[in-house]
């Protein structure tokens, strides 16, 4: 390891020692990307561990190839589904990456992994004394209390007090320190306020990994969700089939990221961003609370790289909360598979979260937006399914009642075949630098970063470049860590 790269030389030295006594062996990102080249005995070791088990070999399940099995699984290919037009309502292809397999099941185990690696890997985080704190919205602070277990590194997580009581019971389960903040999903200041507030009593004890600053959380879509997305496009495609489109809600725009690999390898593709048209920041500057858990609003990440985006799309979560009851409830599968829809796929629908159904309904926007047709593939990505939201249906059934044949019709025709074009916009080179201006009121005035690296992330080309890229520099660095630690040598 180069030298100048250690932060502490004894801070680094008790991380190894903390390593060797917790058996803990750290993958690279070229491994998560492509797990078969995991060390064989180490595949031995998984197939008597559980996908959501507390043990540090799990860290080599943090990939899109995870077995769909609970326990002993091994790598068996990219977890994906297809959307069909008799649900979508088009006959451009829309394709979803799943991420209910990975542990804690949502691939935010992934967007944790880099931020706190690369600190441990270079003497900047000393698990022993310190505590990685992780600001959230929800499935970040799980992933990050999740991979903070697995490295031996205490964690806390801060969230709002509106989100699904299944967060707060994991949370629970593996010993972190949790602070529940004012609201809901687009309330992201308060957790931010929150989080300055522990740092400023605790500044030697608190590392803050802040999911909407931390380059690691996206640098990890470029590295191994782009990758996945398109190895699934190459697998899919037929005759002139293009991949001519990606749709996320940009959330902390970490997945996002996966849009700087794509617009590499396929230059023309169109890469559209949502949000909760409750919220419509990039939209509108707004503002607002909405109930698409898993994406967070009221501001623009640091690590968003506006000017890749072509799209900004609306999603209304009035229409999210009813598909999920139409994917979900009984009658509303009945209502699926009596129109002609597979019971296969209807039976799968549960791989489906809130935030999933927002992305699946702004690929849908898109295709008809730009008149895509059988020629077109969209991909997006399922971050979590519904195992993490049954509290949900459950509060719906309650405010609205007893679910039927007829909800499921009325919700089937005006929120999936009577998907529109409004509330999108495509952007102009002006639309896109008054949204990444944006950054400037939450991370120069009240974060600390600076004007002058805002001009860098838009002037210069190789600022985003330079950042997606490092991580082949920390896959060097995990390697020698590893070899320190010296755990990795009876694996070969």
């Amino acid at each position: 390891m180069n030298k100048k790269e250690i932060v502490n030389e004894e801070v680094l030295e008790k991380t190894v020692q903390r390593a060797r006594e917790r058996n803990i062996i750290i993958p690279t990102y070229e491994e998560m990307r492509n797990p078969e080249k995991v060390p064989v005995k180490i595949q031995e070791e998984l197939k008597n561990i559980g996908l959501w088990d507390l043990n540090p070999r799990n860290l080599f399940r943090i990939t899109w190839k995870n077995e769909p099995v609970k326990l002993g699984g091994g790598f068996d290919g990219i977890n994906y589904l297809e959307i069909p037009e008799e649900i979508s309502g088009t006959k451009a292809r829309i394709i979803v990456l799943v991420g209910k397999f990975f542990p804690t099941g949502a691939h935010k185990v992934g967007a944790t992994f880099g931020p706190l690696v690369e600190k441990l890997v270079r003497g900047a985080f000393d698990p022993t004394r310190q505590k990685a704190l992780w600001p959230s919205t929800g499935n970040y602070c799980r992933g990050g209390a999740y991979d903070s277990y697995l490295l031996s590194c205490p964690s806390i997580a801060v969230l709002p007090e509106g989100m699904s009581k299944e967060r707060f019971e994991w949370l629970k389960e593996v010993g972190a320190e949790i602070y529940a903040t004012p609201g809901v999903e687009s309330n992201v200041k308060e957790v931010f306020d929150k989080t300055k507030e522990l740092k400023k009593e605790r500044p030697e004890e608190i590392v803050v990994l802040n999911q909407f600053d931390e380059i690691g959380n996206a640098i990890w879509h470029y590295a191994v969700t782009g990758p996945a997305m398109e190895e699934v496009y190459n697998n899919e495609k037929k005759g002139n089939q293009r991949l001519s489109a990606l749709f996320l809600t940009q959330g902390s725009a970490g997945t996002l990221g996966s849009g700087n690999y794509l617009r590499e390898k396929f230059p023309t593709i169109k890469i559209g961003a949502g949000e909760a048209v409750q919220c419509p920041t990039l939209l509108n500057n707004g503002f607002g609370g909405h109930r698409i858990e898993g994406i967070g609003d009221k501001h623009v990440p640091w690590i968003f790289d506006v000017k890749n985006i072509d799209m900004v799309a609306g999603i209304d979560d009035e229409a999210c909360m009813h598909i999920i009851r139409l994917f979900n409830e009984p009658e509303g599968r009945a209502y699926l598979k009596k129109i002609g829809v597979t019971p296969e796929l209807v039976d799968k629908l549960d791989l489906l979260g809130i935030s999933s159904i927002a992305n699946i309904l702004g690929a849908i926007k898109m295709a008809k937006y730009f008149e895509m047709d059988g020629n077109d593939i969209v991909v997006t990505v399922a971050t979590d399914s519904m195992e993490l939201y049954g509290s949900r249906i459950a509060e719906l059934r309650e405010e609205y009642g007893a679910y039927g044949e007829i909800d499921a019709a009325q919700d089937f025709e005006r929120y999936l075949m009577g998907v529109t074009t409004d509330w999108m916009l495509e952007l102009s080179y002006w639309d896109k630098k008054r949204m990444h201006n944006l950054k400037y009121f939450t991370w120069i005035e009240q974060q600390g970063k600076t004007v002058e690296e805002l001009d860098e992330q838009w002037f210069n080309d190789n600022y985003w470049k330079e950042k997606f890229n490092s991580f082949k520099d920390l896959d060097e660095e995990i390697k020698e860590f590893n070899e320190r630690v010296g755990l990795i040598q009876k694996y070969r």
